[in-house]
């Protein structure tokens, strides 16, 4: 049984980044990571190419690449975890012991939970799309392409998502490409959300609600997708609170999945109810075993879950490590901050910053619900820089 200083669960955006912050540290902590993947993908950059704008092959790199320097790399993924013994198990049945848990899995897309959509989205001829998965994505665009005319739905479930604006950029992005087309009119196009307004915080909400009223988009709220009909392109949407049902035709669907915690976490005993990672919300800190961290989208960090959040939360928990392995109290916390870089067309994009209290806390000196070019071209291309060569780095900013 192999033990291990910091052991971290996850190779993605939080655990590569909070990997790098502890190595940087003076007299770095001994620090593993738990990643079955090769391959590490910058998945915000997925909207752009579902719109056509880069190729699916920029969002990839190899995971060998990040993984920080002085740490150890185990290509696994974790079966079950036993807290009360400080220890994991792994799919391959080994066993691992540690000081300190850093848990940083990532969310869980259940594909299956929509009877039809598993089978059929990314296939040609089916109309249904997802910018969701690397082997999906560029089938958002070719369906984008191939509508003339009719009915292009855009779903965006009940559950939590990560980036919880991308079902609107996308449907954003497609309506733009219809109108500079001259086929803007020709196709009807709707936004099915399980929840009850198009953005949390009223400042971006009011300028996006312009933006999607501009396109055209009819808006429909409340509606859960729960089944699709790809024989004969019918989607079937539950009202969230009365349970009527009603059947669409489409053209096209872009679907988001609903998702969750993955199992090997809900299943465990550092979930919560909700099946999230129970962590303290100021310090990411377990609430019921103190050697154990958690951060990203697997956490139940009552934020959006995104790149942008995990940025500031990966700090926070780098230093509460370092301070918890010294047997000090936690000197830092986090507030909330996440971002939301809202691409409502091509060329122009509504920055969204806030905190926990759905407060903005923007970083430029003009009003960030505005569209801007910049702010697009800060997503486009100055934000994937920062990602691979700071982020990922272990660099603040």
């Amino acid at each position: 049984m192999a033990h291990h200083q910091v052991l971290i669960i996850g190779g993605g955006s939080a655990g590569i980044t909070v990997g790098a912050l502890l190595r940087n540290k003076p007299n770095p902590p001994a620090v593993t990571i738990v990643e079955p993947s090769e391959k590490h993908y910058y998945q915000p950059i997925w909207t752009l190419v579902g719109a056509g704008v880069f190729p699916k092959e920029t969002s990839e790199r190899q995971e060998a690449d990040y993984i920080p320097d002085g740490a150890t790399w185990i290509k696994s993924a974790v079966a079950t975890f036993d807290p009360d013994s400080n220890a994991v198990t792994l799919v391959n049945g080994e066993s691992h012991t540690y000081d300190v848990l850093v848990v940083a899995a990532g969310i869980q897309i259940n594909w299956d939970k929509i009877p039809g959509l598993k089978e059929s989205v990314g296939q040609a001829g089916t109309g249904v799309c997802s910018n969701y998965s690397y082997e999906t994505v560029e089938s958002t665009w070719a369906n984008i392409r191939a509508l003339k005319q009719g009915t292009a739905i855009f779903t965006h479930p009940s559950t939590p998502i990560k980036c919880g604006g991308a079902p609107i950029k996308i449907t954003y992005l497609a309506s733009d490409y219809w109108r500079r087309n001259g086929i803007g009119k020709k196709v009807k196009k709707k936004f099915i959300k399980g929840g009850g307004g198009i953005f949390a915080v009223p400042k971006y909400a009011a300028s996006l609600t312009k933006v999607a009223d501009r396109y055209g988009v009819e808006c429909i709220w409340k509606m859960d997708l729960v089944e699709l009909r790809p024989d004969k392109k019918q989607a079937v949407f539950r009202h969230m609170e009365t349970g009527a049902e009603v059947v669409e035709d489409y053209d096209m669907i872009h679907v988001t999945p609903p998702m969750s915690a993955p199992d090997f976490i809900s299943k465990s005993p550092l979930a919560a109810d909700s099946g999230w990672v129970e962590v303290d919300k100021a310090t990411t800190q377990h609430t019921r075993y103190d050697n154990v961290f958690a951060l990203g989208d697997c956490s139940n960090l009552p934020t959006s879950k995104t790149g942008a959040a995990i940025r500031k939360q990966a700090p926070t928990t780098a230093a509460n490590i370092m301070a918890f392995l010294a047997g000090t109290s936690l000197p830092k916390t986090y507030d909330g901050y996440t971002s939301c870089p809202l691409v409502t067309g091509y060329g122009s994009l509504i920055l969204a910053e806030f905190d926990y209290n759905k407060e903005p806390m923007e970083s430029f000196p003009f009003n960030q619900a505005e569209e801007r070019y910049s702010m697009y071209a800060l997503k486009a291309y100055a934000l994937p820089k920062m990602y691979w060569h700071g982020m990922l780095r272990g660099r603040e900013f």
